[in-house]
């Protein structure tokens, strides 16, 4: 932290408004796992841990209790990047991790001045530096969902410790009731329907949680797994939980922005360039939403034949199989949910102010669903499903 003490105020770091420490303090209670990476709760939780000291997330000891979010930019923010952006991953480091009320420093991953910050932080080659390349890396990510995270990392070759990547607890709290009746159905499978709805409850939170003890051997034995196989399956079938959770929120939040898509109406002068692009935009990216929706569901899909080959066909090889394999769909299951997330946040965010308050200007307008559309441009549809929408 030396380092930051010895950047003066202007500087790329900015100390946390009021308003950001309360923000931060409620932070354990409030926080999305896509849009939070909490390491600072992570230490408190886990630092005796061998897995955490093993394999740590950064290498340097105050940037593993930083806490990273997925922040969408004030128009004030924007400036401080030289490309344009709505969002960008921000880094937290709290003067205390223990105690969050005491605030902390902030800094925009690859805003102006970043690199100065790294070199200054570090006093290494930031071309070089390990923590500075997993920054970047988790920059380019549209959110921070821990199975997206973890993919993503393991392609680049880093690979932090599970104890890193869990579900946040104010997600949990959210899923539980559509995880329990996916998760017992399989677990009353495992154990012989011998296990009453309580106890079955009792599982489903220790998997969502990542507590695994002898309670769960039946399950593991009926996967024919190996301990090491029987951790990494089911951190796949968290996974898979939560984009499925995901999934069903985002057709109500894609709905709200279908609908205003339609109806939004700026205020202002308009051009006929903006007009004539508007008229074509709408329907287009409306097109283009639903089939992303639609795509995430058909990869889904995979997951619930291999799930009901063990709850209704007894046969554990394709729900076994799957999850060895399951993670290489977290990337695109990621990326695709976390473009959705983005797009429906920012609009609840941007647009739902203006429909109560100042209506954004035609130009204003045209500029989020351009955005929009870059956004969903990553994300594989099929021409023939295009096409069919068009």
């Amino acid at each position: 932290m030396n380092a930051l003490a010895s950047l003066d105020g202007r500087s790329a770091v900015n100390t946390l408004s009021n308003r950001d420490v309360r923000s931060l303090a409620n932070l354990g209670e409030t926080a999305s796992t896509s849009r939070v990476l909490n390491l600072a709760a992570i230490f408190m939780s886990s630092s005796r841990d061998k897995e955490y000291q093993l394999k740590p997330f950064f290498r340097d000891s105050q940037m593993n209790k930083a806490i990273l979010v997925k922040h969408t930019l004030r128009p004030n923010e924007r400036e401080l990047f030289s490309r344009p952006r709505r969002t960008a991953t921000k880094i937290i480091l709290p003067f205390d991790a223990t105690d969050l009320k005491l605030g902390g420093r902030s800094i925009l991953i690859n805003q102006i001045g970043f690199d100065a910050f790294c070199r200054a932080y570090f006093n290494d080659d930031i071309n070089a530096n390990l923590d500075v390349q997993v920054l970047r890396l988790l920059d380019h990510l549209p959110s921070l969902d821990p199975f997206l995270v973890r993919e993503h990392l393991a392609r680049h070759g880093f690979r932090p410790g599970a104890c890193y990547l869990k579900i946040s607890p104010y997600d949990i709290q959210r899923m539980i009731g559509f995880a329990n009746e996916e998760i017992e159905r399989l677990v009353r499978t495992a154990f012989s329907n011998q296990m009453s709805g309580g106890a079955a409850i009792k599982l489903a939170g220790k998997i969502l949680s990542d507590e695994l003890d002898k309670e769960l051997w039946p399950l593991k034995s009926t996967l024919r797994m190996s301990d090491e196989e029987f951790s990494d399956g089911i951190f796949s079938w968290r996974g898979f939980l939560y984009f499925k959770w995901r999934h069903i929120e985002l057709q109500e939040e894609m709905r709200k922005v279908l609908d205003g898509l339609s109806t939004y109406q700026p205020l202002g002068a308009w051009d006929d360039g903006t007009r004539d692009y508007l008229k074509e935009v709408r329907p287009r990216l409306a097109r283009r939403i639903i089939n992303a929706t639609a795509a995430v569901g058909r990869t889904l899909n995979i997951y619930d034949d291999a799930y009901n080959a063990l709850v209704q066909g007894q046969d554990p090889a394709p729900f076994r199989r799957f999850l060895m394999e399951g993670p290489g769909l977290f990337f695109e299951l990621g990326e695709s949910i976390g473009i959705l997330s983005h797009i429906a946040s920012f609009w609840g965010y941007r647009m739902g102010h203006s429909m109560t308050s100042q209506r954004l200007s035609p130009v204003e307008y045209a500029d989020i669903l351009l955005d929009f559309e870059d956004s969903l441009s990553v994300v594989t549809i099929d021409p023939e499903e295009e096409r069919a929408f068009g």
